[in-house]
C-alpha cells in the first residue's frame, strides 16, 4: 500500500482563521462546520486564544480572520478576540458575519465603532442563497449601509449574488427551492461554479441531491495514496477549543500545541492513516478494527471519510482527539 514518504508534520502556517464559535443563528446548506442553532453557546476564552495566536506567530502567519458559527453573537467576546490580536501584533484581515445580529442603524453603529476601537477594519458580511434561507436580506443591506458610516471596509462574499437576492422581498427569508423556481431547476447545482465551496460538512448532503454519487469501491479506485492535502496550510482554521483543523477536513483536528512537531501514529493513528495510506487505508482500518461496513453510495473520498468518522464517534463511540469537535459530528 502506498506511503507517504515526509513525516507528518506542520512546520509552518500561511493564513487562517480563527473559529471563535460554532453557535449560529443559521444552519447554511453549505457549511464546512455543520454550524447551527443546536450548538452550545461556547465561545473563545482569552486564555486559549492567545496560546493559540501565540502558536501561529511562531509558525510564520502574522495576520488571520475571524470566523464561526457567527462571531457576532457574542460581542463582548468578539471584542475581547480583535483586541488580543492587536496585542499580540496580529491583523485580523477580516471578521466574517452573516447579518443576523442587525436590528436597527443605531446599534449597529454603536457595535461597529467599538469594534472598530478595538482594531476592526474589515468585515466579510456573507450573502448568498444558503445565507437568505435563514437571513432577511434587508439586514445584510443594514450592515453594508452601518459598515459605510463607521468606516469599516467591506468584504461582501459574494456579490455577484446580491442582484439575485435583492430580486426576493428583502424583509423575509427564502429558500433555494424559491432560486430554483425563478433562476432555473438547476440553480443549485450551478452554484459551486460561481464561487469557491470546499465539499465537506453539510456541503455533502446539500450537493448528493444534485450531483452524481458512486460505489465506494469506485471512489477507492481512483484514490489511490496518501492524503497529502491534510498539509495545506494556504487557509487554516483553528478552533475554540484549541483544535487545528488539517486541510480544512472538518471534524479532524490536531492540538495546536502540537504544530511544529511531527505526529507519531500511535497518538494520531487515524489522521496518520490518512496521510500515509489515503482513505483506502483508513477504510481497511475502520473495517479491521471497528467493524465499519459502507451503507451507501458516495459522493466522494471526503464523504466516505466522513461516514467513517461519524460511525466512529457516534455508533462505536471512539472518543479521539483526532474526531473532534465532537458537536460535530452531534449536529450533522
Amino acid at each position: 500500500m502506498f506511503r507517504q514518504q515526509r513525516a507528518f508534520e506542520i512546520k509552518r502556517l500561511q493564513s487562517g482563521g480563527i473559529i471563535t464559535n460554532y453557535y449560529c443563528t443559521s444552519a447554511c446548506g453549505h457549511c464546512l462546520y455543520y454550524c447551527s442553532p443546536s450548538w452550545k453557546k461556547e465561545y473563545m476564552d482569552r486564555n486559549i486564544l492567545q496560546l493559540i495566536l501565540q502558536k501561529v506567530k511562531k509558525l510564520g502567519c502574522h495576520s488571520v480572520h475571524i470566523g464561526g458559527g457567527e462571531p457576532f453573537l457574542n460581542l463582548d467576546g468578539l471584542e475581547m478576540v480583535v483586541e488580543v490580536a492587536r496585542s499580540l501584533s496580529i491583523n485580523v484581515e477580516y471578521v466574517e458575519t452573516n447579518s443576523s445580529w442587525f436590528k436597527g442603524r443605531e446599534s449597529a453603529l454603536e457595535i461597529l465603532f467599538a469594534l472598530r476601537e478595538k482594531g476592526l477594519s474589515t468585515l466579510l458580511i456573507s450573502m448568498s442563497p444558503f445565507h437568505n434561507e435563514h437571513v432577511p436580506f434587508y439586514k445584510v443591506k443594514g450592515v453594508i449601509e452601518a459598515c459605510k458610516e463607521a468606516q469599516i471596509n467591506i468584504f461582501p462574499w459574494i456579490s455577484q449574488f446580491y442582484p439575485e437576492i435583492d430580486g426576493f422581498d428583502d424583509r423575509t427569508t427564502h429558500g433555494i427551492s424559491a432560486y430554483e423556481s425563478r433562476y432555473g431547476e438547476n440553480y443549485l447545482a450551478r452554484i459551486p461554479s460561481r464561487y469557491w465551496i470546499h465539499f465537506g460538512g453539510r456541503a455533502l448532503k446539500t450537493f448528493a441531491k444534485v450531483y452524481d454519487t458512486k460505489y465506494y469501491g469506485d471512489i477507492i479506485s481512483v484514490s489511490r495514496g496518501g492524503c497529502s492535502e491534510l498539509l495545506d496550510v494556504s487557509h487554516f482554521h483553528i478552533d475554540l477549543f484549541g483544535n487545528y483543523i488539517p486541510g480544512l477536513c472538518s471534524g479532524l483536528a490536531i492540538g495546536y500545541e502540537d504544530l511544529g512537531e511531527s505526529l507519531a501514529r500511535e497518538e494520531y493513528p487515524f489522521l496518520t492513516t490518512l496521510y500515509q495510506d489515503g482513505i483506502e487505508g483508513f477504510l481497511h482500518l475502520a473495517k479491521s478494527d471497528y467493524g465499519f461496513k459502507p451503507s451507501r453510495e458516495y459522493l466522494s473520498k471526503c464523504d466516505l471519510c466522513f461516514d467513517i468518522r461519524y460511525y466512529l464517534t457516534m455508533e462505536v463511540g471512539v472518543d479521539s482527539k483526532e474526531l473532534q469537535p465532537r458537536g460535530y459530528y452531534e449536529n450533522s
